[in-house]
Parts: structure tokens; sequence; C-alpha cells
């Protein structure tokens, strides 16, 4: 299995889930800019979409889209799935809602023209974590243990530490919670990130 990943994007949750799922695979980096993979490949060959994660299951089946990709993870892996008879809607109710609106929000903020408009972006950004916040129930958002959904919402964290914005007191204590995980510790070392 191969996971195609860009160091910090959102790919960053499935290399996450991948490794607490203790799933064998591989992980090749690719250059958005250029489209190329580490190992020199046009990953717009691999992937038209152009877009990470692409996730290569060992039978040659792609999985693309990091709800898609998350959802399989969890699928296969018992231990990183929600119990109970809404569990598994409850995840993709989360990860469609960081997906569709947390992660597209952070989208002015990378490419913002003015001060103002990265703010207005951020504001955004926060208004929309907010529940998720208020929702925690425990340690992550489903309980004492993390979710694929948890996985996602970690990125988008420590993409907010990148544009400063003040996160609320409860997420603060879920990102020191993941990052002290062996299994995030070990995809941001992968990914060289500090």
């Amino acid at each position: 299995m191969k996971l195609y990943y860009s160091p910090l994007a959102c790919s960053l949750a499935d290399h996450i889930a991948l490794r607490e799922a203790g799933m064998a695979f591989e992980a090749e980096r690719v250059d958005l800019r250029t489209f190329r993979t580490a190992g020199g490949e046009d990953f717009a060959r691999i992937n038209p979409k152009k877009y990470v994660p692409a996730l290569i299951l060992d039978d040659g089946t792609m999985i693309t889209e990091n709800l898609a990709v998350l959802d399989w993870i969890a699928g296969e892996t018992p231990a990183l799935q929600i119990g109970g008879a809404m569990g598994r809607t409850r995840v993709i109710e989360a990860l469609t809602y960081i997906t569709t609106e947390i992660h597209r929000a952070y989208k002015p903020m990378w490419h913002a023209g003015s001060a103002a408009d990265k703010a207005r972006a951020g504001d955004t950004v926060l208004r929309l974590i907010q529940p998720l916040s208020d929702g925690l129930q425990g340690d992550y958002l489903f309980g004492a243990t993390p979710s694929v959904a948890d996985f996602y919402l970690f990125v988008m964290l420590l993409w907010a530490d990148r544009f400063a914005l003040d996160l609320p007191l409860p997420l603060l204590g879920l990102r020191e919670r993941m990052k002290a995980r062996p299994a995030v510790q070990a995809a941001m070392a992968a990914e060289g990130i500090g």
C-alpha cells in the first residue's frame, strides 16, 4: 500500500490514521507545485485530480479524498471505529464538516491578497471550528480515544498555529494530546514537520 502525501497538507490525517491502524504502507512525498513525486513520477498520471491524499491499495485500487481514505482506514481498523448504531454516521458527519467547511475556509488564508482578507478568513475559521470545540466528548470528538475525524481536525489545528489563530482552550488541549501520540509523532517526523 502506498500513500501519496504533501507535508502539512490534509493528507497528514491519512498518514496518522495509517500509523495508528498499524497498517504496512509506503509514504511518497508529492510536490504540489510541480506535481512530481519524490521518486520522480508525474503525479498527474497517478492521480489526475492532482490532489493528495491518494492511497494505492495492495491490489492497485486507488482511493482519493480525505473523507473516503479516512473512512476506508477506519472500516479496516476496529480500534479506530466509534461504537453504537450511529458511530460511523457521526464520524462521517464530522469529517464532512471539517472537509466542506473548515478546510475550505482556510483557502483565503493560503492565498489572501491582503492582511484584512487573511484576518476575515481567520475569523471564519474560528467561527466554524467553535462547534467542534463545544462538542468535544471527553479528550476527543467522540470520547476517550481519537477517531479518524480527530486526525483531520488535528491538521486543521496545526494550520491554525501556522496562521497564529487563537484557538479555544479545549482544542488546544486536543492538539497537545494528539501531538503526544506516537503515531502522530512518527507521521510528523516522516513528513519533516517540527
